[in-house]
């Protein structure tokens, strides 16, 4: 009664946009752990205390426990109902309702095993509404990895960015120090009437700038070292890691993209969207059959005596049998809707599942083309950083020879203090980068815990 599953074509193109080219490194399948992508020590570690602890990642897991249960009961629809059953049935019956006129009381007792209401399924109804139940379960297994994938990408990227904001807070404090002390310098100036006013407004309106970078970037630092926290599950004492973006370090390994065709078995998103349409599919046979005739049985094989002695004695062996075939005439329009309900569904299904799809091929598309363009932004960014370095030391050797003002020197500082923040943050967003991909690919092995 089911229709005949066809796999839905691909609605994507068979690669992916010339602005996105695929990156060096391994690709990504089910046989690579995720700890080869995601290499640095500290955040392997960080993760799995979250793969332990993460409360979301827990109620992932009772929801396949729970579709598991819900299968099981379905599937127990195939089987009769067997039960025993004792008995014990004492009356009195006035005179007025019997021949003899006078009250009796009768005794009666029965033992036996009885099947009830099983329904045969002879046009599939129960075993499309079987399949269904499996396929929601795996789909319902599918989504636990898929939100497994995404908890280690948002674990990793959190830690990037409390790694980045370590990072720029450690310039900003060593900058700070710097215009601290020229502060003091240009103040004994002034005093000793070596400076003008005007100089030290400006040494000053450097060391608030400073002062004020600072203190934002120690509220932005707590409020994602909380986000980390709730991420992880557990109050764990993340180290500080302001290492993380220099050259020789790699927390996070580059990929290869591969076809979009191997996200169909990666994704566990699209695996989660395809158990969803084959159970949709299923369900319209469940409603296509219940136009045809259901048979039922009920029956019961037992003993009955009026004696409690004399049950188990010969001829008092009882037993009924009763087959029901029941067959819909009017129902008001309730199969036929139905069955329209079952079919639209389905129909949605499809849509979810190319949308799936859609959806995955622009997050691996959008991290390449971010990956491409990132990188290309450091490089700038580190020219850009020597030209102000060179620049900021050029300007401090024409002040101190009196062939400039200082505001040449407040400006190239400024500059250079907002020019090594930059590169910090498009270091950062290149290994995030490297994470987005890693999870729009499918996350690869996540190992016995997954």
């Amino acid at each position: 009664m089911a229709p005949r599953y066809q796999h839905p074509a691909m609605p994507v193109p068979g690669e992916y946009p010339s602005d996105a080219p695929r990156m060096g490194g391994a690709r990504l399948s089910a046989t690579i752990d995720w700890r080869s992508v995601l290499v640095d020590v500290d955040l392997q570690r960080i993760v799995e205390r979250a793969l332990r602890s993460s409360r979301d990642l827990r109620m992932a897991v009772l929801r396949v426990q729970e579709a598991r249960a819900l299968r099981g009961i379905q599937r127990a629809e195939q089987f009769p109902n067997i039960a025993a059953s004792v008995t014990v049935n004492r009356a009195r019956t006035p005179g007025e309702l019997n021949l003899a006129r006078r009250s009796l009381v009768t005794d009666s007792y029965q033992v036996g095993l009885g099947v009830a209401t099983w329904e045969l399924d002879f046009w599939g109804r129960i075993r499309n509404l079987d399949v269904a139940a499996i396929e929601s379960y795996l789909a319902t297994q599918a989504a636990r990895r898929a939100f497994t994938v995404s908890l280690v990408a948002q674990v990793a990227d959190a830690w990037l960015q409390q790694c980045e904001l370590e990072r720029r807070l450690e310039l900003a404090r060593s900058t700070l120090r710097t215009r601290q002390e020229s502060y003091r310098i240009f103040t004994r100036r002034f005093e000793e009437g070596a400076s003008t006013r005007l100089e030290l407004t400006q040494v000053e309106t450097l060391l608030t700038q400073a002062e004020m970078l600072v203190a934002q970037l120690e509220q932005a630092r707590a409020a994602n070292s909380h986000a980390l926290r709730l991420l992880i599950g557990d109050d764990m004492d993340v180290p500080s890691r302001p290492d993380v973006f220099q050259d020789d370090t790699e927390p996070v390994r580059p990929l290869q993209a591969g076809l979009p065709s191997e996200l169909l078995v990666q994704r566990p998103d699209i695996i989660a969207a395809e158990h969803e349409l084959r159970a949709a599919h299923a369900n319209v046979g469940a409603a296509r059959a219940a136009f045809f005739p259901s048979v039922t049985l009920t029956g019961s094989f037992g003993t009955a005596s009026a004696e409690l002695n004399g049950l188990f004695e010969a001829g008092t062996r009882a037993w009924a049998f009763t087959p029901v075939i029941t067959l819909p005439i009017f129902t008001g329009g309730r199969l036929r809707s139905s069955l329209e309900l079952a079919q639209v569904r389905r129909h949605l299904a499809i849509a979810s599942y190319e949308l799936t799809i859609q959806a995955a091929f622009r997050d691996v598309a959008d991290a390449l083309s971010a990956h491409r363009w990132l990188d290309e932004q450091v490089r700038i960014q580190r020219k850009a950083l020597r030209a102000l370095t060179e620049r900021a030391y050029l300007a401090q050797l024409r002040y101190d020879s009196g062939a400039a003002s200082y505001l040449e020197v407040l400006d190239a500082q400024r500059d250079l203090l907002n020019a090594e923040q930059a590169l910090v943050q498009v270091q950062r967003a290149l290994l995030s980068s490297r994470v987005a991909l890693f999870a729009a690919l499918g996350g690869g092995a996540l190992g016995a815990g997954e």
